[in-house]
């Protein structure tokens, strides 16, 4: 395995997917802006999207991946047969899940979005909308599965190349918006739950040479079966702890008018960098991570760790510092158009101030809990996760009136760090991961080559100045260029102190 070809490949149709779903957001907030529709349209969206993202974000992975990898070494057949009692037990459990869900829906908006039963209006349509998308859940977990198979052969473009099917399937909606008038809302949510049909038969269709689903009733639950499901809850809980905090964020915005909209725009920016710097590494990382384990390499594993380590931080760091810089600027040429006025803005760029300075940590969980994942070990980052996500409860709540939504942010990246520390303390401690001789150095040359690209990228924003203004014609252009600009001093300055060395580019894993 090569890391950073793989992890390029994977990242590249993971950017495209994330283009695709910022025009997506930025046409939803030219229609939709940040009022009562956008709301009950983001909840009944991030229900299932966040399932999504516990699923096919590194989670499912964490827990088949291992353990089909050690039955493709020995055995196969005996791989296909595992896979195959995993995808019909899944198959019953999330059709019980989506039925039962259905029918108690509206107790189940109460839970995720309490704030919402003060308006009728508001709530009714959030129900009817979450109604038509829940099934979106079925279909991606699934697709989830069928991902978790191609990344366990090394094939990792066309996992990453799916959920590019729902951000093209809405943005045609929002295109033709104007036919729609007040209908818009509900045809974007079918729409959610159409995608995740096409997204579900695409891989069917790549998958088939590794593996072809057969629907059995009658099958033996084998030890091996009891235990992946077993480690699978601590999985999505520890591998997808961001992701349930936002949830939670979401829960206790529900309370102030807009702040679900505020929190859901500055989630869409971060998430660009994450996608790569944590979930991309984290993701290549697991099958190769557990194959070497399963020998007992233990130069070769720690060698890898390390690697993956420093790559997360060469991404995240430059990302981190430049939203602290100009998360308004960002979020105005990102969103600021239509509906989405300058007190959204406002709001959401100080949401994304404070996902950012959380952001290398959200990063490190998914590669330290990748460490562990490829060890059998799902527990521990299961502990870790719902300790953090107590500690997040516990600061949101008792702030949120004092201070409002921007207590969400500020909780979800505290206790984001903790958790990253936990893992990190716990992984030294087992003697599980060491950092190298050189790894520090390599890390104060990616520090340094940020320091100096920012402050280039400062005196950027200085020189746009009014360019990039939310009244600005034409801020986004101004802003993709700052970027691009931004990026390839970086990269030349990463050549210089050799933070980056074009050799790592083929270095054999």
């Amino acid at each position: 395995m090569n890391l950073i070809k793989s992890t390029s490949t994977f990242s590249f149709f993971t950017l495209i997917s994330r283009i695709l779903g910022y025009f997506r957001d930025v046409l939803i907030a030219i229609y939709l802006g940040s009022g009562p529709i956008a709301d009950a349209f983001f909840v009944a969206f991030r229900i299932p999207n966040t399932f999504r993202r516990l699923f096919s974000e590194g989670t499912f992975n964490a827990a088949f991946i291992p353990s089909y990898s050690s039955e493709l070494v020995s055995n196969k057949q005996r791989a296909q047969k595992f896979a195959n009692k995993i995808f019909n037990l899944l198959l019953i459990g999330l059709l019980l899940i989506v039925l039962v869900v259905e029918i108690f829906m509206p107790s189940f908006i109460f839970v995720i979005a309490p704030g919402f039963s003060d308006n009728s209006d508001k709530f009714e349509l959030t129900i009817f909308l979450t109604r038509i998308t829940f099934p979106f859940l079925l279909f991606v977990s699934l697709s989830s599965f069928f991902s978790a198979i191609l990344n366990s052969h090394n094939k990792f473009a066309v996992a990453a190349a799916a959920p590019i099917v729902l951000n093209i399937f809405l943005i045609l909606i929002l295109i033709f918006q104007s036919y729609l008038n007040d209908d818009l809302v509900i045809y974007l949510s079918y729409a959610v739950t159409f995608a995740g049909i096409v997204q579900l038969i695409f891989l069917i269709f790549f998958v088939k040479i590794y593996y072809f689903p057969k629907i059995i009733l009658n099958f033996k639950i084998d030890q091996k079966v009891k235990l992946f499901f077993k480690k699978l809850l601590p999985s999505i809980f520890s591998s997808g702890v961001t992701q349930i905090n936002i949830l939670v964020g979401t829960i206790i915005a529900s309370f102030q008018a807009s702040a679900v909209s505020y929190l859901y725009y500055a989630d869409r920016i971060y998430q660009i960098n994450l996608a790569i710097a944590g979930i991309a590494i984290g993701t290549i990382l697991l099958p190769n991570l557990s194959k070497h384990i399963q020998s007992n390499n233990k130069k070769k594993i720690n060698f890898i760790q390390n690697k993956a380590l420093e790559l997360s931080l060469f991404l995240s760091l430059p990302a981190t510092i430049a939203l602290l810089i100009a998360s308004e600027e960002i979020t105005s040429s990102l969103f600021g158009y239509g509906s989405f006025d300058l007190l959204s803005v406002k709001n959401s760029s100080s949401a994304l101030f404070y996902f950012a300075l959380g952001l290398p940590a959200f990063s490190i969980i998914k590669i330290f809990s990748s460490f562990l994942f490829a060890r059998h070990n799902t527990k521990i980052p299961f502990y870790f996760s719902f300790f953090s996500v107590i500690i997040n409860i516990i600061i949101s709540i008792y702030f949120f009136d004092k201070i409002g939504f921007i207590i969400i942010p500020i909780a979800t990246t505290f206790s984001s760090w903790i958790n990253a520390l936990l893992l990190l303390f716990y992984l030294i401690k087992k003697k599980y991961f060491y950092f190298n001789s050189n790894f520090f150095i390599k890390v104060f040359k990616i520090f340094f080559s940020t320091l100096l690209t920012l402050y280039a990228f400062y005196n950027l924003i200085i020189f746009f100045g009014d360019n990039l203004n939310y009244n600005s014609e034409y801020k986004l252009i101004y802003i993709i260029l700052l970027v691009i600009i931004t990026f390839i001093i970086y990269v030349i300055i990463s050549m210089f102190t050799k933070a980056f060395k074009f050799s790592d580019i083929n270095l054999k894993y």
